[in-house]
């Protein structure tokens, strides 16, 4: 039975071949760009809402929820979330659901190359990162949920231990660039550029999309 005969039985078609990520929304430009970069049309996209981060014990079931609702359906699942905050269990329900997922405990890790940022761990840990996607929504995912746009006088105590604001930066962009000056500036640390582009992401989706 053909993928059109199994929708017309009301049956959800098998994609042969094909692999399903599912993936933080935060994530989503890079991912497409690479998928565009590298034709990687036999990777099929589904992103769960950025905003899970703001309660990472939600991420789990949702990654639970999505894989279920997409197994038979494709050849293979991947999930595209690091740790997040979940304290290793997002890895447990991968293994128990038989999925594999990125490795390393954020996205800042990945980006820079895991390797790379544990190497920097001993020297970094009063520093704040910012990835394109949250400097595109800084006032979203930062600013509006610390309260800060109605009680600016809260920058110091959350911010005080922090020295310096560093920018993962995955592509070229001056806009960019001036957005995250204005971020380190907004919450008063110095400011530093990386230009990182996707890091352990490209790699891992290579290894993926090879299978």
């Amino acid at each position: 039975m053909d993928d059109l005969a199994l929708t017309e039985a009301g049956l959800a078609p098998t994609r042969s071949g094909k692999v399903l990520l599912i993936a933080c929304g935060a994530l989503a430009h890079e991912i497409l760009a690479l998928k565009a970069a590298n034709s990687w049309t036999h990777l099929d996209l589904q992103c769960l809402p950025a905003k899970l981060h703001l309660w990472p014990d939600r991420i789990i079931p949702a990654v639970a929820e999505a894989v279920e609702d997409a197994r038979g359906r494709y050849a293979s699942i991947f999930v595209v979330y690091a740790d997040c905050g979940t304290g290793g269990q997002l890895l447990e329900k991968c293994k128990e659901l038989g999925v594999e997922m990125v490795e390393g405990p954020h996205c800042y890790s990945f980006f820079e190359g895991n390797a790379a940022f544990a190497a920097k761990a001993d020297t970094e840990f009063t520093a704040f990162y910012l990835t394109d996607f949250l400097v595109r929504q800084f006032d979203a995912f930062v600013w509006k949920p610390m309260g800060l746009d109605r009680h600016p006088e809260l920058r110091d105590m959350y911010f005080g231990n922090y020295t310096k604001l560093v920018y993962q930066a995955q592509v070229e962009d001056p806009a960019l660039d001036v957005k995250a000056r204005d971020c380190a500036a907004r919450l008063g640390l110095a400011y530093e550029r990386r230009s990182t582009g996707y890091g352990d992401l490209a790699s891992t989706l290579q290894r993926v999309a090879a299978r």
